[in-house]
């Protein structure tokens, strides 16, 4: 049997708001918005994972709130886990220094307003109950017709292995 591998995300909230960052490679994720984390590395507690994930790819200081219920399968063998991260005072901004090409600070209004990677929709989901106090499921996907008048693929199921960053 394979040994998990987890992988953190951080649900950093500032004002009532929600953190999104923009992936800017690997090139078939490019473009689409995760929670920022990453692998926990051998010895290291995921909370410490947290910490310095966000310290290298956002240039913040940051601390560990709570864990959001629940565990959300990548590609074997990784996990992924979140939990709520709030930043320090006196911490900078943060700022798209790895893997990342924008952020967003997204309201429980506009919490879909992006194209969230698909395994971090119901990451997402979970973090928007557990912080807004409701369950806020993503829209669903306009249905497009082909010219042969059948629906394309389902882009949220074409890319479900992720990055693992």
């Amino acid at each position: 049997m394979t040994e998990l591998i987890v992988v953190v995300g951080a649900a950093v909230l500032s004002g009532g708001r929600l953190l999104a960052a923009r992936r800017s490679a690997p090139v078939e994720l490019a473009g689409r918005w995760e929670l920022p984390g990453g692998k926990v590395e051998p010895g290291e507690s995921p909370e410490r994972a947290l910490v310095r994930e966000l310290r290298e790819e956002l240039g913040v200081s940051a601390e560990v709130v709570r864990r959001v219920p629940g565990e959300y399968a990548l590609r074997a063998p990784y996990v992924l886990r979140v939990w709520t991260v709030r930043l320090l005072a006196g911490s900078s901004e943060p700022l798209a220094l790895q893997d990342h090409d924008a952020l967003r600070w997204l309201t429980a209004d506009e919490v879909w307003d992006v194209d969230w990677l698909d395994q971090d929709v119901p990451a997402v989901a979970e973090v928007a109950r557990v912080v807004w106090g409701e369950f806020s499921p993503p829209p669903p996907l306009p249905v497009p017709v082909t010219e042969s008048g059948a629906p394309p693929p389902n882009p949220r199921s074409s890319n479900a292995g992720g990055a693992i960053g």
